[in-house]
């Protein structure tokens, strides 16, 4: 904040969130405030950002910027006994329902069977976004099947933890790292299994406000999204995305709460746009175009590096090459990650060293494209992604690529 002084105008630092700037926007800050004054929304380039809603207010504590995973240089988990297995389910339901081999969702819903409640992550078509949820019943957790490939509003779901019940966390990287650090400074670290995931990086929501009105315009407002879909092309032709929308829709819209059945019914949407085929939001997603500088330039989390219990993801690479039903990487850093994997029951658990476990994985940041900025530009104005001056601009962008590559 800035405060006159005389004839002068200087920046007083408060011991606050406020002093941080392009954070991960792990809303955990939110979550410990005890005032809560902390709020999380999309800053200009459309990645959240926590904030103080009254700063006049505000004790300065400290404690925000305690569990702030942004504002340590160092990892909250720092010793760690590395076990990796393949993975998968035994019910072939949800093997195939799941992005890879659906060992994600068969932790959670075990653990929720033993007493746990489960936080995932599911879209929210009413405000259209990805947001994490409490699920205290294995219909409930069936919302957080499949991968949400944009940042996960977290607000909500984090101030409704009561600490002193047990819980499954699964969330970024980033996110169970302040998460860590947050349930350690409360001392109540015990009543936690954290789970996070390999993550590329998150795109900007002003990529996805743009690529789904896109689509609205033709099918109506989105009903239902998902980011992969093995039923058509298999699991290593699974980035797909599928789209429902109001104008299309024969069925009843699908009710969550009653929901169990989406595991055995093969969800047929309207749009089926594959990344091998074009698709613009992969294109912008994986082409490293939309992504957040926060996750670039200051993310700590690649290849073996979590604050996590447990790790899951795709295994790519060669062992697993022919197999097209899915297969998950499961990787545990405590022991009582280990020991939660390994009393699952009714899955296929293969442990090899984590180096075929983490084949395919990143192991360094994804870098900043040549056009990123004016990309940011554009989208942040409300360009159309099938405009033409999009289109040039991706084209160009792809040739630099090309050139880079050569050089």
């Amino acid at each position: 904040m800035f405060k006159n002084v005389g004839e002068c105008i200087v920046k007083v630092v408060m011991n606050n969130i406020l002093k941080i700037d392009n954070c991960y926007g792990c809303g955990v800050c939110a979550a410990s405030c005890s005032k809560n004054l902390i709020k999380l929304r999309l800053d200009r380039d459309g990645f959240y950002e926590a904030y103080i809603e009254h700063v006049d207010k505000c004790t300065e504590c400290g404690i925000c910027l305690d569990v702030c995973a942004f504002n340590h240089k160092e990892r909250a988990l720092q010793e760690r006994s590395i076990n990796a297995w393949a993975a998968w389910s035994n019910d072939e339901n949800v093997r195939k329902k799941c992005s890879s081999g659906g060992i994600g969702f068969e932790i959670g819903k075990q653990l929720i069977e033993r007493g746990f409640k489960a936080i995932g992550c599911r879209y929210d078509v009413k405000n259209q976004r990805a947001e994490h949820f409490i699920a205290t019943t294995v219909e409930e957790f069936v919302q957080s099947i499949g991968s949400k490939y944009i940042q996960s509003y977290t607000e909500t779901a984090f101030k409704q933890i009561d600490r002193k019940q047990k819980y499954l966390v699964t969330g970024s990287p980033c996110q169970i790292d302040s998460f860590r650090r947050m349930i350690r400074k409360f001392r109540c670290e015990n009543n936690f299994i954290l789970m996070d995931f390999y993550c590329h990086c998150v795109p900007s929501m002003h990529a996805w406000n743009a690529y789904r009105k896109m689509l609205e315009s033709k099918i109506g407002e989105i009903t239902y999204a998902s980011w992969r879909n093995k039923f058509s092309f298999g699991w290593h032709d699974s980035w797909i995305m599928g789209i429902d929308g109001s104008k299309m829709q024969k069925e009843k819209p699908v009710n969550w709460h009653d929901s169990y059945n989406m595991l055995i019914r093969e969800k047929k949407t309207f749009i089926c746009s594959r990344m091998s085929q074009g698709d613009w939001f992969y294109k912008l997603f994986l082409g490293d175009i939309c992504l957040g500088p926060q996750c670039q330039n200051s993310c700590k989390y690649k290849w073996d590096k979590s604050s996590a219990d447990i790790r899951i993801g795709d295994l790519w690479g060669e062992t697993y090459s022919n197999d097209d039903k899915g297969v998950s990487a499961l990787v545990s850093f405590t022991e009582k990650g280990r020991q939660t994997i390994e009393s699952l029951k009714n899955v296929t658990l293969i442990e090899h060293p984590f180096e075929i476990v983490a084949e395919g994985q990143m192991k360094e940041n994804a870098r900043q494209r040549e056009l990123t900025p004016i990309f940011r530009y554009m989208l942040r104005n409300g360009w159309k992604l099938d405009g033409i001056a999009f289109k040039a601009l991706y084209f160009i962008q792809r040739v630099i690529g090309k050139i880079n590559t050569l050089l």
